[in-house]
């Protein structure tokens, strides 16, 4: 799947709040090799070069545009970036993980994480953020509409449901089973979006995609046309703007 970072990076003070609240909760003081799973365009990436200046980094993400566009944004000494699929990734040798957004785009990524968790040593520090909102009206209405007689036979499975995640208590599980000492959570983060179809904005960078993979332009644009009317219905304006729900799931662990 083709991602577009100039459309990710929009609302980007609403996409990096989640980084910064999950990686807060890392107590790890001198890491050797700190790695970024799915690091997008490397904003975030290089803040955990910044935060830890003398251990290696490295951004890891499946879209090539992604890694291009984070080379050549970034060009901090210890920071590298790498294109790679993470369900071919090891976790061996690492300090430091941090999965942020990542793992809702991996089905079965449970026996993913379960293994990374088995690779690390005593003491290394584990991080991971979903978003939990797969059944907002938002992802809720994508779906209903993928389904409809209209638009089922060509985007068919494009779209997952709300298994994509698990409860946080089922990340908390997982680690705590590894070895793992943990704390999870969850956030409900009340957006407040400007602009005409704001919500519509928002996952053009990310829920959205894998529908605008499968159709043509043609196509693409009546789907977003039919999409945007009912999200407006779900999401009206208010005087101060479109504010727009998000939930996520947190969970950070040290192996002991």
């Amino acid at each position: 799947m083709k991602w577009d970072p100039e459309q990710y990076a929009m609302f980007g003070d609403y996409r990096d709040r989640p980084f910064f609240d999950l990686t807060d909760r890392i107590s790890a003081t001198a890491p050797g090799k700190v790695v970024d799973l799915g690091c997008g365009p490397g904003n975030l990436t290089v803040t955990l070069a910044n935060r830890w200046p003398r251990a290696d980094v490295l951004g890891v993400d499946s879209s090539r545009e992604m890694i291009v566009r984070a080379a050549a944004a970034h060009d901090t000494a210890n920071v590298r970036f790498e294109q790679a699929d993470a369900r071919q990734w090891a976790a061996t040798g690492a300090d430091v993980v941090v999965s942020n957004a990542l793992l809702q785009w991996v089905p079965g990524h449970d026996q993913l994480l379960t293994r990374w968790l088995g690779e690390l040593e005593s003491g290394a520090w584990f991080a991971l953020q979903v978003p939990g909102n797969f059944d907002a009206p938002s992802h809720a209405i994508m779906r209903d509409l993928a389904a409809s007689p209209r638009w089922s036979e060509q985007l068919g499975a494009a779209l997952r449901g709300g298994d994509a995640v698990g409860a946080p208590a089922d990340y908390l599980q997982l680690m705590l089973d590894a070895g793992f000492s943990a704390d999870a959570w969850e956030t409900t983060y009340l957006q407040l979006l400007q602009g005409e179809d704001p919500v519509l904005d928002w996952v053009r960078g990310t829920g959205l995609r894998p529908v605008l993979e499968v159709l043509n332009n043609h196509d693409a644009r009546r789907f977003e046309t039919e999409y945007a009317s009912e999200l407006r219905e779900a999401y009206p304006p208010g005087d101060h703007g479109t504010v727009f729900p998000f939930r996520r799931i947190f969970c950070v662990g040290r192996k002991r």
